[in-house]
């Protein structure tokens, strides 16, 4: 059973949703009147070919990106009337290459949040979540980031941003640059830790096979548009535009291992 002191730092899943939002980069459009809905506790994986928007749609949640215009809200509130301080402490986020603060020890990058919230217990809590991803805080706490292996850098990344236990998180390529074996090792592990922890996710990724192993639901997007969102099994059997039909043939062709397909 874990501490009482860790299970009170447990926030409850939160809601995600974007109403017809629009970002521009110059004169290429990013996000194109995007409308989306994450419904709490669930986890949802944006996919699509490089230059689709998914990563830009991502940052919006945590106002990494502002948009030109549309409304991004977290919990049902919009995220523009809570400070960008506030929000990012209540929201998990795993950028690409880990975001590690290479002059910190591991058990201080993954107390940070937990204590910039003011929690009594932060170390306690870092060492626990450390254990919870496979780096026990007696053997790794005390380690710099560049001496860990990638997987083992990417696995404190993901504590730090469970460490608070947030209500959200957000994954931007988590395991992009990993080896087969050690990503799907970590896949594993976080898919377990999601439902042990339950928390509302929504996930990056170019790997259509990592989205049907890790998420409820997969969101299409194209040239900064949401072509269609569903369950994998839907995508597969009641493709919405010839752009999906595609992208499973495509997948079904490298022979991924799509979880419900045959």
């Amino acid at each position: 059973m874990r501490d009482s002191t860790e299970l009170q730092t447990r926030r409850e899943p939160l809601a995600l949703a974007a109403r017809d939002v629009v970002q521009r980069y110059g004169d290429v459009v990013a996000l194109d009147q995007v409308s989306l809905d994450v419904a709490a506790g669930k986890s949802v994986a944006l996919v699509g070919e490089s230059g689709s928007g998914k990563t830009t749609l991502l940052r919006c949640f945590n106002r990494l990106v502002e948009p030109a215009s549309g409304v991004i809200s977290v919990g049902g509130a919009d995220v523009r009337e809570r400070p960008i301080v506030a929000l990012r402490r209540m929201i998990g986020y795993v950028p690409q290459e880990g975001g590690l603060m290479p002059h910190w020890r591991i058990l201080r990058n993954v107390a940070l949040v937990p204590t910039l919230l003011g929690m009594p217990n932060a170390t306690a809590v870092a060492a626990d979540t450390l254990a919870l991803v496979g780096l026990p805080a007696e053997r790794f706490g005390g380690r710099f980031p560049h001496e860990l292996s990638g997987g083992q850098r990417q696995r404190a990344a993901l504590a730090r941003a469970l460490a608070a236990r947030p209500g959200v998180v957000l994954m931007d390529e988590p395991f992009g640059a990993l080896d087969a074996i050690t990503r799907s090792d970590l896949q594993a592990a976080f898919d377990a830790l999601r439902h042990e922890l339950s928390f509302t996710m929504l996930m990056v990724t170019h790997d259509l096979a990592e989205a049907a192993r890790l998420a409820d639901e997969l969101v299409v997007m194209r040239a900064g548009r949401i072509e269609q969102q569903g369950t994998i099994d839907q995508l597969a059997t009641s493709p919405a535009t010839p752009y999906v039909a595609t992208l499973l043939e495509r997948a079904l062709a490298a022979s991924a291992p799509l979880r419900g397909l045959a």
